[in-house]
């Protein structure tokens, strides 16, 4: 049985073409809509619990977070309880590196990890926020 929220990716690359071709806005095409060399970012996931988010940036291996990202994932993260999960790992396999979050406006450094600990790590993340909902 699968858990509740299961939401695989329904989109067939052989079937369909490239997704990232297809389907992804061209965000480069706002690059005139904002001063220097800013720009929008993607979202690689984002969920609403309860009130509070929780963003996930996947980074392949050795990505970095640039500094409007880690501006903004500060400021994302003085709303209590929002959380930013950085990884670091192979989103094809799914191997993890390493990890980060961003918690009350601070980025934590990164740490050794697997797929099983970062979804440990966001199980304690869901955890607190409905415990903050149930003391409310």
């Amino acid at each position: 049985m699968l858990p509740s929220g299961f939401n695989p990716m329904r989109w067939n690359c052989a079937a369909d073409g490239c997704f990232n071709v297809k389907r992804r806005p061209k965000i480069e095409l706002f690059t005139d809509c904002f001063p220097r060399r800013i720009n929008f970012g993607d979202v690689d996931g984002l969920v609403e619990l309860n009130g509070s988010f929780c963003l996930l940036e996947w980074k392949g291996k050795g990505g970095s977070v640039r500094r409007g990202q880690e501006l903004s994932y500060i400021q994302f993260t003085k709303i209590p309880n929002n959380i930013v999960f950085i990884v670091d790992g192979d989103a094809e396999t799914m191997n993890v590196n390493r990890y980060q979050i961003f918690w009350s406006g601070v980025p934590h450094g990164w740490e050794d990890a697997t797929l099983d600990v970062v979804k440990t790590r966001i199980r304690k993340w869901v955890a607190y926020v409905e415990s903050q909902k149930e003391a409310a």
